[in-house]
């Protein structure tokens, strides 16, 4: 069962999978170029870098 373009939910095609076509494919190129997709940032202003290092190895070998 195909599924169906994330663009314009036509089935989708296997040469352009997950998009229908091209121009589906480059649509969601550009959307991602122009900033429409984007990942939500929190900001870190007001951060207090001495306790961010309080729970740090002092030798700078922090182990994760």
């Amino acid at each position: 069962m195909p599924s169906s373009c994330p663009i314009c939910s036509k089935p989708s095609a296997a040469a352009t999978a997950p998009f229908c076509s091209v121009r589906c494919r480059q649509v969601d190129l550009n959307r991602w170029f122009t900033g429409a997709y984007a990942v939500p940032a929190v900001e870190l202003d007001d951060v207090d870098e001495e306790a961010l290092g309080e729970g740090s190895d002092p030798s700078g070998n922090d182990a994760f």
